[in-house]
């Protein structure tokens, strides 16, 4: 399942978003959309989990989870083209 990732610290990198789904499950894939210009996180993301009970939970468990003083936003990403 792919899972969106919004408000995050723009220090963040991927191995620390990578880590932090990884304690619900299995981590297919880790992406920050970068800003082309200036080479920083655009503060989102996406995680693709392969089981969908562990992607369920993770949303579930970290959707409102404060990191650095900013409650990140966590869903199931939306893939209408």
């Amino acid at each position: 399942m792919k899972i969106l990732v919004r408000n995050l610290p723009r220090e963040t990198t991927e191995p620390e978003l990578t880590e932090l789904f990884k304690a619900y499950g299995g981590v297919q894939s880790c992406n920050l959309v970068m800003d082309k210009e200036t080479g920083k996180s655009k503060g989102f993301g996406f995680v693709e989990m392969p089981r969908v009970n562990e992607a369920n939970a993770a949303i579930s468990g970290l959707n409102q989870k404060e990191i650095a003083g900013l409650k990140i936003r966590v869903k199931k990403a939306d893939l209408k083209n």
